[in-house]
């Protein structure tokens, strides 16, 4: 169930919907939004049906006014209209023991998040934002086996901490990381300005499309959250660039060992294709690839092999990542862990320190 259904929230459907037709995953029965007007169900089945970035979708969409229902392929997406995520009674809609989805950001921490466990038919509730607070950070192949069945709120942490906190665990691993410094390339979010115009965070006010703007990032402090060695040892900083999806994040680190470049990216390579963090981490090694490659790729991160740097004990590393869909990828294996529904992987995968 999601409550919310921007950009993150119609991503998370699609997955989903398709996931649902390959094996019997996780079944989304309902979105929970706020009514925008008359027109709100075929505005939000249009926005679901095409999108910019992604594509159109793959299949077929239609509404269904009378019963407030958007068919994606089959499967009936209930839409709710609540402006307070304590007060829904989910059995109503034969919906029960559900996993909810805030993809709003609007609360953060237990206490906000806790609101959906008030309501009827709510089990669990995973946040698409850095938590607050005493909350689980979970990056899903890293420490996604620490939810218990206590856990009724956990956040899959951001963007760019799954992006970055694979690579910096094997890394860590094998080489040991003294410390670091974590600079984003970030494209530009909605939460951003189209035009100038007053924003609570510095720079953001500026055009986003026009721009690039210096700003800050928690992803390097939130990876220790997920990898508790690596508390203290990173700084970051973000630059918000003109480009609508598709991110870098550069890993500048000064390691425990003198390292080779060739033998670093030999490393990753067979990471990326034989470890359990194969879905996490993917490694290319073309001349020829930019950011528009990667719109639609399924892993947290990509090593760019050819950028690699490597120089006695300083290694610098290029990780592209979707921070859209390849997010969403990630926070859908969260789901699908909670809801006890995650596929078989095969062939059978192999710790990164074995390799």
């Amino acid at each position: 169930m999601l409550y919310g259904f921007g950009r993150i929230g119609r991503l998370l459907a699609r997955i989903l919907v398709s996931r649902e037709a390959l094996y019997d995953g996780a079944r989304l029965r309902a979105i929970v939004v706020r009514k925008n007007g008359e027109e709100d169900l075929v505005k939000r089945a249009s926005l679901l049906r095409r999108d910019s970035v992604h594509g159109g979708f793959d299949g077929t969409i239609t509404t269904d006014y009378d019963n407030n229902i958007i068919w994606a392929n089959g499967t009936p997406i209930k839409v709710i209209y609540s402006n307070d995520p304590a007060t829904i009674d989910y059995t109503e809609y034969g919906i029960n023991d559900a996993v909810v989805v805030d993809n709003t950001g609007r609360w953060r921490d237990r206490e906000g998040l806790s609101q959906h466990l008030k309501s009827k038919g709510v089990a669990k509730v995973v946040l698409t934002a850095p938590g607050k607070g005493d909350l689980k950070n979970i990056v899903y192949g890293i420490n996604h086996t620490d939810i218990t069945a206590d856990d009724q709120i956990v956040s899959a942490a951001s963007c760019t901490t799954n992006a970055i906190t694979p690579v910096l665990k094997v890394i860590n691993d094998r080489y040991g990381v003294e410390f670091g410094h974590v600079e984003t390339v970030h494209s530009f979010t909605n939460d951003q300005n189209l035009i100038d115009n007053f924003h609570k965070g510095s720079r953001r006010g500026r055009a986003a499309g026009l721009n690039m703007v210096l700003t800050e990032t928690g992803a390097a402090k939130a990876v220790s959250k997920a990898l508790p060695e690596l508390e203290g040892k990173l700084t970051g900083n973000a630059i918000r660039v003109p480009t609508p999806d598709v991110s870098m994040a550069v890993l500048n680190l000064t390691l425990n060992t003198e390292v080779d470049r060739d033998e670093v990216n030999e490393f990753l390579r067979r990471v990326s294709l034989h470890s359990d963090l194969r879905q996490q981490i993917d490694w290319i090694r073309s001349p020829e690839v930019v950011s528009t490659d990667f719109v639609g790729t399924t892993h947290a991160g990509i090593v760019d092999g050819l950028a690699t740097i490597a120089t006695g004990r300083h290694l610098v590393l290029y990780v592209w990542y979707d921070n859209e869909f390849g997010y969403s990828n990630q926070v859908i294996r969260i789901v699908e862990e909670i809801a006890g529904v995650r596929p078989r992987v095969y062939p059978e995968r192999r710790q990164p320190a074995v390799l």
